[in-house]
């Protein structure tokens, strides 16, 4: 009794000062040596553009990627938003749209809003240098990433550029015109921020690539070969020009990787796609109405590759449901805070040394158009989606995995009945 009147009284005197408060942050255990973390987001790379994935009939050569494939996790059941304003927010907050307010691009985030950046900042008990570097697409105002407590900024502010040699840069709140390859100049910037760095960092870099404009990224940079650059040779064909910006991602992430001071040992790096392919590159199992800009799994479920530090289990696969607000509290785990669940965000740290967790029974996701939204949830078998106007369409995620044939046009089963009805509760829950 007497040691828990003592501990009560600690912890009320530890609060009660911020100075005490923050020497307690800072002791942490000595002998624990806090990882670098590298979160890599590519903007408009779905799985049938990405290694390892059976979607799609054509692939980039990426062999970088490969390496981390064959060093980590591949995740097969990871949603996304349709669009990558609302991914970039959910990342960012921890929060699904329907709480921030980010359901469309253009939207801004609420500068009220707590970062990952931020929460690392005040929660974890290392001291972390934070950066994001390349596509930010939340607003407009120059100093809104330092606003929201990014130790640094460099980028595209907006969603993205009218030409990959001629481009508007945003640095800690200051705008000058850049004729670099935007790939190469967003990876010189991370490599030069990580090689000043003193403590462990948080880097999310952001490419703007293979987003539109389609071109044919720089010889060196890729394997397609020499390729016709006029407008509608490109616009007949653009699927080799979006694969030589691939490539080029490939490459340049393959050059910062090697930069990486102690290599995979101490860093965690995460590879995602922000949403699926568009229309005009998309493959098949995809159709270019159920891609990017759908709630069909061409448009949300999204390629994902984690590896290096923390990271125990080589060249497998996940079939966990992940949602992309849960890389909050999953890099927020690795930074050494605790709490597995925070906002919306349920952590997937565990999953890199045990393959038997599961953190979700259910993954949500939700588009806007006009303010008017429609969304989709699945379990482990079935998915459903609630258009704008309310109508139903159910699939069997196992038996169908690309969405042809709604339950609903039939009598269904007593097992796809009673998924019908949990679903509908979650969905109530969650958006309420």
């Amino acid at each position: 009794m007497k040691i828990n009147i003592f501990l009560v009284f600690l912890s009320l005197c530890l609060l009660s000062c911020g100075s005490e408060s923050s020497s307690v942050e800072s002791e942490a255990p000595e002998s624990i040596t806090p990882p670098n973390i590298l979160l890599i987001i590519t903007d408009d790379m779905g799985k049938d553009a990405t290694p390892n994935y059976p979607e799609g009939t054509q692939k980039p050569h990426m062999p970088h990627l490969q390496n981390l494939i064959n060093s980590g996790i591949t995740f097969d059941n990871v949603w996304a938003y349709s669009v990558c304003s609302p991914t970039r927010a959910a990342i960012l907050t921890g929060k699904y749209g329907y709480h921030t307010g980010v359901l469309e691009v253009e939207q801004d985030i609420s500068l009220s809003e707590v970062s990952l950046h931020e929460y690392i900042d005040t929660q974890s008990p290392y001291d972390y240098d934070t950066a994001l570097i390349g596509k930010w697409h939340l607003s407009n105002v120059v100093t809104d990433p330092n606003t929201m407590g990014i130790d640094y900024y460099s980028g595209i502010l907006g969603g993205g550029v009218s030409s990959y040699t001629n481009w508007m840069n945003v640095t800690n709140g200051t705008r000058n015109n850049n004729t670099e390859y935007v790939t190469t100049q967003l990876t010189d910037t991370a490599i030069n921020w990580i090689n000043q760095r003193e403590k462990p960092w948080f880097l999310w870099l952001a490419y703007n690539a293979p987003h539109t404009p389609f071109h044919l990224a720089p010889t060196e940079l890729h394997q397609q070969g020499s390729l016709p650059i006029d407008v509608a040779s490109i616009d007949s064909n653009p699927l080799p020009y979006y694969f030589s910006a691939i490539e080029a991602i490939d490459h340049e992430m393959g050059r910062l990787i090697e930069s990486l001071p102690g290599g995979f040992e101490n860093t965690l790096i995460i590879f995602l796609g922000d949403n699926g392919s568009p229309g005009a590159v998309v493959q098949t199992p995809y159709t270019r109405r159920r891609t990017k800009g759908s709630i069909y799994q061409g448009g949300i479920n999204v390629p994902m590759i984690v590896a290096g530090n923390g990271v125990n289990h080589k060249g497998v696969r996940e079939e966990a449901l992940i949602h992309v607000t849960d890389i909050f509290s999953t890099i927020a785990n690795a930074t050494g805070v605790t709490t597995p669940n925070i906002y919306n965000s349920q952590s997937f740290y565990s999953l890199f040394s045990n393959t038997n967790d599961l953190p979700r029974t259910t993954v949500y996701t939700e588009k806007s158009s006009d303010n008017v939204i429609s969304y989709t949830l699945r379990d482990a078998q079935f998915k459903l989606i609630v258009t704008a106007d309310g109508s139903e369409e159910l699939y069997d995620m196992v038996n169908d995995a690309y969405e042809s044939t709604n339950l609903l046009n039939s009598t269904l089963t007593e097992k796809a009945a009673i998924a019908l009805e949990n679903l509908r509760t979650e969905a109530i829950r969650i958006r309420s």
